[in-house]
């Protein structure tokens, strides 16, 4: 074994094992962990005037563009949903809940009647 001088740390044992240095897990956040706590509606308070587009598709359909082009006012395109079938309400381009049309004040609007879940890490 080498002086006191010389000693590194990967000399050293623990249990007569040689320790291996792990790897320090890099932190994206620069904030310290917050242990967990219930949360509020202040917490979300620094994005609430961030927009978002919101779309809500009531169907799909596939066409060739020469089919397009003749489409004219009152033509009818076949979607592949049926009535009363549930519409897919996306955020910024992601799905994220489905729904109902409904009317609001002489306008259509959305009701929400299921959240997706997301397996976002």
């Amino acid at each position: 074994m080498a002086s006191d001088d010389d000693l590194n740390l990967e000399d050293l044992e623990i249990g007569g094992q040689p320790q291996a240095a792990e790897p320090e897990t890099p932190r994206i956040d620069s904030r310290p962990p917050v242990p967990d706590r219930p949360r509020s509606g202040a917490d979300l308070e620094a994005v609430y005037d961030i927009p978002v587009q919101v779309s809500a598709v009531l169907g799909k359909s596939t066409m060739q563009v020469n089919q397009l082009l003749k489409l004219g006012r009152g033509a009818v395109v076949e979607l592949d949903r049926k009535v009363g079938e549930a519409i897919d309400i996306y955020v910024n381009n992601r799905l994220v809940a489905r729904g109902e049309v409904v009317v609001v004040e002489e306008r259509l609007g959305i009701t929400m009647t299921e959240i997706i879940k997301s397996d976002r890490s």
